[in-house]
């Protein structure tokens, strides 16, 4: 009995398991799969994965279902996978391209991410601290307050009251908010807020120091600021649809609650070229431990790209591990990947050593069942995330 015969077994297993949801025995394994063995060594095999920790037999008589390190494996050694046909392409630039707003972009983005995957969708919203400044206003709301409206390179739009003492003449302060604009446009709001207490030095604008101090400590709070007001979700009603128990569900409807949890998971998560999969006790988060995660950073992120314009993953394509089946269906999205074929709309921004230089400003992810479809919730969660992306660019060239 050799190791990587073992292993197809278990990537048979998975397989069948996340089709089917039902326990996997030997003989309708055989009978799925070219395994080119019979029932009884498949069943040995089986028996050598439960004692390695791949598998587990839920009661007796029945068959066996994947553990966490099995589902581990079966992710680590996917094929390159490449996401959705051009049919499922243009339904999402069509449906992302209606948005009226960047809010109206990002719900659209976790409704849509939602009914293709058929589970939770999370989008958060770009992080101010990541973003830059494009243009700030100075609007006078009441006798002494004015209100800095600050649009940043994501089209984000951030509001902070500025209390004034005295008030600035309005010319002088419009001279002022141009000077900001020319000055500190393209600036993280970190650094923006430098420029412009250095500007408050300048002989020209000493009577609106005062002035030029608070525009600078309100990009600084909106810098430091994460709301999690700013987290879009899509599909909880979908989990009371799910096949999972009572039980697990409580919980999880708890953590979905936790949205700065949910934040800081989804922005910690390790991940390769893009995509992180966390998987059960992986997630860290209690109400968690029966789901999966996957999910991916949009926005500035630079994707690298292997020959022939492929999805480079590490681990993802190695030549044992091609799908027997490539041509699985998503129960929720139809014909959702070709996991052989070449995926035709990478982005074009990475240099050439083919490395990333900038940092995600926010992040897309999908929360389901750890017998989810993998495959097909990747290639969707990358899907939209590359969409978002483009259209923050477009945001961002003014257009």
């Amino acid at each position: 009995m050799t190791q990587s015969r073992r292993m197809v077994v278990l990537r048979a297993v998975v397989e069948d398991y996340i089709r089917f949801q039902e326990p996997v025995g030997s003989s309708a394994l055989t009978k799925q799969h070219d395994l080119g063995v019979s029932s009884a060594t498949v069943r040995n095999d089986m028996a050598a994965l439960e004692d390695e920790g791949y598998l587990i037999q839920p009661h007796t008589s029945a068959g066996r279902v994947p553990t966490e390190k099995g589902y581990r494996y079966f992710v680590d050694r996917l094929a390159t996978v490449v996401p959705l046909s051009a049919a499922q392409r243009r339904g999402i630039d069509s449906f992302l391209s209606g948005s009226v707003s960047l809010q109206d972009t990002l719900q659209r983005a976790a409704r849509l991410l939602s009914e293709i995957t058929g589970q939770v969708a999370v989008v958060a919203a770009p992080s101010l601290a990541k973003s830059t400044l494009r243009h700030v206003e100075l609007v006078p709301v009441a006798t002494n307050i004015l209100l800095a409206v600050v649009i940043t390179d994501t089209g984000r739009v951030a509001q902070h009251t500025i209390v004034a003492n005295p008030m600035p003449e309005q010319d002088g302060a419009a001279r002022f908010t141009n000077a900001v604009n020319a000055e500190a446009a393209s600036l993280p709001l970190t650094s923006a807020a430098r420029k412009v207490r250095a500007m408050a030095a300048a002989p020209q604008w000493k009577e609106l120091a005062p002035l030029a101090e608070s525009l600078a400590v309100a990009f600084e709070n909106m810098a430091d600021s994460e709301r999690t007001n700013e987290l879009y979700m899509s599909g909880t009603s979908r989990l009371a649809h799910q096949h999972a128990a009572i039980a697990d569900l409580a919980p999880l409807f708890d953590a979905l609650e936790e949205q700065v949890m949910l934040m800081r998971l989804m922005s910690a998560m390790p991940r390769h070229d893009g995509v992180g999969v966390a998987i059960g006790s992986e997630t860290h988060t209690p109400g968690l431990m029966h789901a999966s995660v996957v999910a991916s950073g949009y926005g500035q992120t630079k994707t690298r790209t292997g020959e022939g314009g492929e999805l480079d993953i590490p681990g993802w394509g190695s030549p044992d591990s091609h799908d027997s089946n490539p041509s699985r269906t998503s129960k929720h999205g139809g014909d959702m990947i070709d996991r052989h074929a070449a995926y035709d709309e990478q982005s074009d921004q990475t240099d050439d050593s083919g490395q990333n230089d900038a940092e995600p400003v926010a992040f897309v992810g999908s929360i389901g069942p750890t017998h989810m479809d993998y495959a097909a919730t990747i290639a969707a969660v990358q899907a939209v995330a590359r969409y978002l992306t483009a259209s923050l660019a477009h945001e961002g060239d003014g257009d």
